[in-house]
């Protein structure tokens, strides 16, 4: 079974910005290693790594959530597998559970609660003993965040692994998910 990678980021991201060619190759190099993708499914960076991911050949899953965005046409063209969720807490967990891994590109809220929920269940497996998914979140943005969060509400920050590009982020998951 191929194992798959969760990526997360933002739903507006134009085609001609440079976040969204990042995803595009974030996209193509998880694929290139061997790699399944997961996304919400939807347009922007989730296109984005779609479209990367199926260009190189690789699987494409996209995890919509129809009745929490009922304006959305369905998930974008370069998805291989949709699989609806009820919820956006349904949507995140069904991603979370067939992934070997997350990254979280650029985004705001939802891949703020996406990004936190990865890290979260780190923490808990890592309390439990047990070995925790890598978390890789690309940015300075998500850098600062990870270092305040860490350090007042006294976590484990280390539990997330925070790089400038996407090919940093990449190489993390061969080495800890590949």
């Amino acid at each position: 079974m191929t194992p798959q990678i969760a990526v997360f980021g933002a739903s507006r991201t134009p085609p001609d910005h440079p976040d969204y060619l990042a995803a595009v190759r974030c996209g193509a190099l998880l694929a290139q290693a061997g790699f399944a993708v997961a996304t919400g499914g939807y347009s922007g960076l989730m296109e984005a790594v779609s479209l990367g991911a199926a260009d190189a050949g690789g699987h494409v899953v996209g995890v919509t959530a129809p009745s929490l965005f009922p304006s959305r046409p369905g998930a974008n063209p370069f998805v291989a597998e949709e699989r609806p969720a009820v919820s956006l807490t349904a949507r995140i967990g069904d991603m979370l559970a067939t992934s070997a891994g997350s990254i979280a590109l650029q985004g705001s809220i939802g891949t703020m609660t996406e990004l936190l929920v990865a890290w979260n269940d780190a923490f808990i497996a890592a309390l439990d003993g047990g070995a925790a998914k890598p978390v890789v979140a690309v940015g300075p943005v998500w850098a600062e965040f990870v270092e305040q969060i860490g350090t007042r509400l006294s976590t484990n920050a280390s539990l997330v692994t925070c790089v400038g590009t996407v090919e940093e982020a990449v190489s993390v998951m061969v080495h800890q998910a590949g």
